[in-house]
């Protein structure tokens, strides 16, 4: 993450925001059309805080950098909360790899 410009951090984040109000909205929707509360809610509430997650590892470790910058942090902990930030980002990637080949898969079934 140390080579990723400040403004593609940003947008980054700003992407992330978005998928979470998305991930939020179909909840809201299918209670709104008289469905119950199911599996299908609990996920999309479980992947909103999952990428809020992300988010705020990215903050913290954005901040810490700032932080450094300013002579207010330590390297040890920047490099931490930079590791901890790309962790969860490579996690989040991950986790989206596999939903997108599991919906291919069940694209690709018979009828």
């Amino acid at each position: 993450m140390a080579g990723i410009p400040f403004n593609a951090a940003t947008a980054a984040y700003g992407n992330a925001q978005k998928l979470i109000s998305q991930a939020a909205r179909p909840q809201t929707d299918m209670l709104a059309l008289g469905g119950q509360s199911g599996q299908g809610a609990d996920f999309g509430k479980l992947l909103a805080e999952t990428v809020q997650s992300v988010v705020n590892t990215g903050n913290t470790s954005e901040q810490m950098s700032m932080n450094m910058v300013n002579g207010k942090a330590d390297m040890v902990d920047v490099v931490t909360a930079m590791s901890q930030a790309e962790l969860a980002m490579e996690t989040m990637v991950t986790v989206r790899d596999k939903v997108i080949a599991a919906y291919e898969e069940i694209m690709r079934m018979p009828i």
